[in-house]
């Protein structure tokens, strides 16, 4: 079984060897014996604008990795991409072992609360994932990933304003063929994964694919010895393949992961106050002097964690009556159930300690008719419908916020709340040759959502308070429907057979919705919140050389970004309205590339420049405290530099097989990761680093792999917590420190 040798990413170097080289695409297959045979990079086929095309003839910025690619990315989640797609940020989500928190081009969500929609749409095998939460995938039977940068607005599923994420797993073929693999490293980790495809007829397949990892996790409690932020998961997905005839296909596909783990606790960078009546603020926790060293302590119970089931079920079905016409039908159902507990102030005070229980289910319905007369006409059209429906409970314990002369009172809020949401679109794409090498796309997208909310929320204050402050309850229900046109546009022109350059407009959208935080009657009286819209022009040169050994790409964009729904801190304690705040603009270039250098060496590149930057933010705060008129100077989660620089060798060991070693450095510019921007909660430029070798038998039955990540041992924040007017709570997520592992893989 052939191996394609990939790399991980050398990037800047090749901004001035080769300037417009495109990362990612397929990579030699094997050392060559025979010096005659020339190495080549073969164009990478995605499916960006639902159907075939190379990387290079599409018109839009988009990353695509192959499973190999994954491999030398040390990926084994899927942010794992974290450094390989310019201007993205993909991290575990704050407080979560299961999230995934992603911003492309500075749009994105990172509150897995139900009530908010994800930014970037995540899709797998074509059926969107509408919670962020369970999105933290496990790349274990992948056949390639495309990350499509800018709003997605008129062929995807949903609406996306930030991009869309797309997983394409593998599929069974004509050969019985598998792979079982063992991994052992830092920190306890042991993972297995096996996948085995085999045809059960002449016309059907089947594959089925699984993985259960675990490891002790990096944080610890100095004082118990409990580990935290560990993981203990596993989940198989079975997929049945069948071309019963010339022109129909079918694929059967059913999921399941359980996770089972810890708490994931970060580090509180602000002292943590408790509110004194009269008395005024306490502080219960100053800052801790020093780096942080992933001590923390907890408020939890050691079997306080955190518990996820995510299934699945899809029906991919397609006819093709003739060579214009194709007709496709995607449907899926999901289910979500997840009981996590959350150490909000992460402490071993309880301020912010909450339990957030919900069992979502979602079904989606998509029809797609494809027409193409074979000429300079090819055009798609689509319907689409998706209901969720997401009842949540939750609990908030705050029994260290507040006092009265000095005696802590006890208080517990109870959350129950139940969200409906139903989606309908219709979309049309026609793309047209008018003349020789010169291509107009146009499309549209009719989007209709309806949400309907219903939220009650009671308090219960124990002694002394209780004596002075009543319980209470506030409730409300509300129902909305939006609508939404978004078109799109693009003129590409094909200067040669390696040129091709192309600019386009694009209009995104993301629904309203209601405040699942609104605790006081106020804002339960007003609980909604806007859509937001985002119009992204964009123009870009994908180009490759004539013997096959560069490919690259640049792209050059702006952004209106306007209603962002941000979710702030009120003045009162415990208040966290969600504005549409802000209008943004951004603007960014971003180029791919790689290149095959002599024989056996791949280098490749990603670099992205970012300005993004309020036009306005109105926050009533700062009319009230001008003090804090600062606090909204930065856009979260959008460094104004991406870059990342990998190479790879390839050593031919004759009968002994290969050796492939390899290494990538990433950098990151200055980041502030919340809304509000609390210096605290703010991350300083920084550069990682990994290392790897690879070594193939002959037959590539066998391989061996080792790697280090994090290689410099850097600390440094991924996600925050934002939660200053509870206790002052602004707590920071690190990632992990440096760590190894080894593989072993036998292929048949």
């Amino acid at each position: 079984m052939k191996r394609t040798h990939l790399s991980l990413a050398i990037g800047l170097l090749l901004g001035a060897s080769a300037p417009f080289v495109h990362a990612q695409d397929a990579a030699p297959a094997a050392p060559q014996d025979d010096a005659t045979e020339t190495q080549r990079l073969d164009g990478v086929v995605v499916t960006a604008r639902r159907r075939e095309e190379t990387l290079q003839e599409v018109p839009i910025a988009v990353s695509a990795f192959g499973a190999d690619d994954l491999v030398e990315m040390q990926a084994s989640n899927i942010d794992g991409l974290q450094g390989s797609v310019p201007n993205m940020n993909i991290v575990q989500g704050r407080g979560s072992s299961s999230s995934v928190n992603v911003f492309i081009r500075g749009i994105g969500q990172p509150d897995a609360l139900q009530t908010f929609d994800p930014g970037v749409g995540m899709y797998v095998d074509d059926v969107y994932y509408s919670r962020i939460q369970g999105a933290l995938f496990k790349l274990f039977d992948v056949d390639h990933i495309e990350v499509l940068r800018g709003p997605q607005g008129t062929l995807y599923g949903k609406n996306s304003t930030g991009g869309a994420i797309k997983v394409v797993t593998k599929e069974p073929g004509s050969e019985t063929t598998g792979s079982v693999e063992v991994t052992a490293g830092s920190y306890g980790l042991f993972e297995t994964k096996a996948y085995v495809a085999t045809p059960l007829s002449d016309t059907w397949g089947l594959s089925a694919a699984l993985v259960g990892t675990g490891n002790d996790g990096y944080v610890k409690d100095p004082v118990t010895g409990k580990r935290y932020n560990d993981d203990d998961t596993k989940a198989i997905r079975l997929k049945l393949v069948g071309n019963p005839s010339d022109t129909f296909k079918a694929v059967f596909s059913v999921d399941y992961t359980h996770q089972d783990a810890a708490l994931t606790l970060g580090h509180a960078e602000a002292p943590l106050i408790r509110t004194d009546i009269p008395g005024g603020p306490v502080v219960l926790r100053p800052v801790d002097a020093g780096d942080y060293n992933y001590r923390t302590r907890t408020s939890f119970d050691p079997d306080q964690g955190q518990k996820l089931i995510h299934k699945g079920a899809s029906a991919a079905l397609t006819w093709t009556p003739s060579d214009a016409w194709m007709f496709k039908s995607i449907t899926a159902y999901r289910d979500l159930s997840s009981k996590a507990f959350i150490d909000i102030d992460a402490s071993q005070f309880s301020l912010g300690d909450v339990y957030v229980g919900i069992d979502q289910d979602q079904f989606s319905q998509e029809l797609q008719a494809q027409y193409d007369n074979g000429g300079n006409l090819h055009a798609t059209y689509g319907l689409y419908f998706m209901r969720e429906h997401v009842p949540s409970t939750q609990y908030a314990w705050a029994d260290d916020l507040f006092s009265l002369g000095g005696v802590p009172a006890t208080f517990l809020r109870t959350i129950g709340d139940d969200l409906e949401t139903r989606s309908a679109a219709a979309y049309g794409q026609v793309n047209w040759e008018f003349a020789p090498s010169w291509t107009l796309g146009a499309g549209i997208r009719y989007t209709r959502e309806t949400k309907d909310y219903e939220r009650s929320t009671s308090t219960f204050w124990g002694p002394p308070l209780s004596l002075i402050l009543p319980n209470g309850t506030v409730a409300f229900d509300a129902k909305k429907t939006w609508n939404a046109v978004t078109p799109s546009l693009s003129l590409q022109k094909a200067f040669s057979d390696q040129l091709m350059g192309y600019v386009s407009a694009n209009r995104g959208f993301k629904s309203g919705g209601f405040n699942g935080r609104a605790n006081a009657a106020a804002e339960a009286a007003r609980p909604e919140f806007d859509p937001e819209f985002v119009w992204t022009y964009e123009m870009g040169l994908k180009m490759s050389s004539s013997d096959g050994r560069l490919l690259g790409s640049v792209t050059a964009f702006h952004s209106n970004y306007d209603d962002f729904q941000a979710r702030v801190s009120g003045e009162e304690a415990g208040s966290f309205p969600v504005l549409n705040a802000a209008k943004l603009k951004i603007d960014g270039v971003e180029f791919e590339g790689t290149a095959l250098v002599g024989e056996g060496t791949r280098l490749s590149a990603q670099v992205g420049w970012m300005d993004a930057r309020y036009d306005e933010f109105n926050d009533p705060r700062v009319l009230t405290t001008p003090a804090l008129a600062g606090l909204h100077d930065h856009v979260p989660f959008s460094p104004k530099w991406t870059a990342r620089l990998a190479a790879s060798q390839v050593f031919s060991l004759g009968d002994s097989g290969s050796l492939t070693f390899g290494g990538d450095v990433s950098y990151r510019a200055d980041s502030w990761l919340s809304v509000d921007n609390r210096d605290v909660l703010k991350q300083d430029a920084f550069t990682t680093a990994g290392l790897f070798g690879i070594w193939d038998s002959p037959d590539y039955r066998w391989q061996l792999r080792a790697g280090v990540r994090n290689l410099t041992d850097k600390l440094y924040k991924t996600d925050a917590q934002e939660f200053s007017s509870v206790g002052n709570i602004q707590t920071a997520y690190y990632a992990m420190p440096r760590n190894y592992y080894v593989t072993a893989r036998y292929n048949f």
